[in-house]
């Protein structure tokens, strides 16, 4: 999912413009991207003239920590080391289920475009 480094945008609206599903308004002179109308077609990485169009892989760190945090302070509930090391386990359990369905879908995914390709043929 694109998203908008607001202190590299300059509120141009290029990617405003450029977008075929209107999906970028720009809200206080800044580009904000909507991911549920998002289609991901990457048009806005490529017209920004300032590159504050960024790709979702640089927020890893950024997700990671926020899923941490969150752990913690869930954490906070459980009073015994035996509560908190059976509510961690379920975390792993839940992020372990979160990668399945990733790996899932993406194996669905380039079924697709196996097929896609099969037929263009």
């Amino acid at each position: 999912m694109p998203w908008v480094n607001e202190n590299m945008c300059v509120g141009c609206g290029v990617c405003v413009d450029d977008c075929p599903v209107e999906a970028i308004t720009l809200d206080d002179s800044k580009a904000v991207i909507n991911e549920e109308e998002c289609i991901r077609c990457g048009r806005c990485h490529d017209v920004c003239p300032q590159e504050a169009v960024r790709h979702d892989s640089e927020r890893i760190p950024q997700e990671v920590e926020v899923n941490i945090e969150k752990t913690k302070s869930l954490l906070k509930h459980f009073e015994t080391p035996e509560e908190q090391q059976a509510f961690l386990e379920r975390m792993v359990r839940y992020f372990k289920k979160q990668q399945k369905v990733t790996s899932l879908t993406m194996d669905k995914i380039m079924t697709m475009k196996a097929d896609l390709s099969a037929a263009e043929k």
